[in-house]
């Protein structure tokens, strides 16, 4: 899988008239990205990749790793500080470009890398440029592998809303609600949660990102619940808002809108809309409903070996939808001091429509 990987990433070369493409580690999503090219999961690694090698430079403390997780690339035994050995793994590059990905490698990192090339003789220096999303628009089309691993977590994070939501009971903290999650994923075969757990009960559920507190939740008011499992390098995301109680007429109205837009969007979104397309279908529901400015973030996020990366789905979004794609849409209104409505699943785009992964179920009323 990573050798498909890497030819695909050296077509990416020929495109951008690029002759290797170096991928640094530890800076953002480089991580990710060296994962999925070369199959090592340490926490500190270098790959170079160019037309007809794949370089993987790291210290004394993964090399045994390396060579059992990456056997595709030729393991170079990095000594030394960053600036020791880099001349080494660019060898032969002397006046060739070099691509680096821009939006993940630090100043000072940056600075380093120009500083020990301009001490190499001339002919020996490469040229450094800046590449964007280069792997990126690579991982957004998902292997059947890939859905089949994200399918795995979703199905974690389905059974972890589900067992958890049936025991919630006034007098429950945010906080508890979060760690009983995170027990859950952990005691059934989940790495992690995928991040942080959101937890918003009552009114603190109208901010989109609430974090949970110590604060006690009380019947007949809303919780929002925003959960994700990590599992084998993939990620899952979903949101359920639950009602403590017998909801009340106003929750039922908001809720019902919101599950509408969610609806439609998942029903009408088709392969060769762009982001902002698939947002609209959902806006255009809530706005029509009179609660279009209570709907202010986007409507998904691409969800992979990261929970949010492309493709983005949100009014301004020029990405094109495509086969293979697994993102979410997750529309939502919050209203301050009521609280807030979300519902959320990951869809995965195939034969140009949307097929619903997440099975988590939906307007859960705690029995009280």
């Amino acid at each position: 899988m990573t050798k498909q990987r890497i030819d695909r990433v050296r077509e990416k070369l020929v495109e951008h008239k690029l002759d290797a493409l170096f991928i640094i580690s530890p800076e953002t999503a480089s991580p990710v990205n060296r994962r999925y090219l070369s199959g090592f999961t340490g926490t500190s690694a270098y790959l170079l990749i160019t037309p007809d090698d794949a370089v993987l430079a790291t210290d004394f403390r993964y090399w045994d790793q390396a060579e059992r997780q990456a056997p595709g690339c030729r393991l170079l035994r990095a000594v030394g500080g960053f600036d020791k050995w880099l001349p080494d793994i660019l060898e032969g590059l002397g006046g060739k470009r070099v691509g680096f990905e821009g939006a993940h490698v630090t100043y000072q990192t940056h600075s380093t890398m120009r500083k020990t090339i301009q001490k190499l003789p001339e002919a020996e220096r490469p040229k450094l440029v800046a590449t964007l999303n280069l792997v990126e628009g690579l991982r957004e089309i998902k292997e059947p592998a890939e859905i089949a691993a994200i399918q795995a977590a979703i199905d974690i994070g389905d059974a972890a809303f589900a067992d958890v939501a049936k025991r919630i009971e006034p007098g429950w903290t945010e906080k508890t609600v979060a760690w009983e999650i995170e027990k859950y994923v952990r005691e059934n075969g989940g790495d992690a949660v995928s991040f942080d757990t959101i937890v918003g009960g009552g009114p603190w559920g109208a901010m989109p990102h609430a974090y949970p507190r110590d604060k006690e939740l009380k019947k007949n008011e809303g919780i929002v619940i925003d959960m994700g499992v990590a599992l084998d390098g993939y990620m899952s995301d979903l949101t359920r808002t639950i009602f403590l109680g017998e909801p009340d007429d106003t929750f039922k109205k908001v809720y019902d809108i919101v599950l509408a837009a969610q609806q439609t969007a998942i029903e009408l979104v088709e392969e060769g809309m762009t982001g902002e397309d698939a947002h609209m279908l959902a806006h255009n529901v809530i706005e029509e409903a009179g609660y279009g400015n209570d709907f202010g973030h986007g409507l998904g996020h691409g969800v992979g070996m990261q929970v949010h990366e492309g493709p983005r789905v949100a009014k301004t979004s020029k990405d094109k939808l495509r086969n293979g794609m697994v993102f979410t849409i997750e529309p939502g209104i919050y209203l301050t001091e009521w609280g807030g409505v979300r519902i959320e699943d990951i869809v995965v785009m195939e034969n140009g429509k949307a097929r619903v992964m997440s099975h988590a179920p939906k307007l859960t009323t705690a029995d009280i």
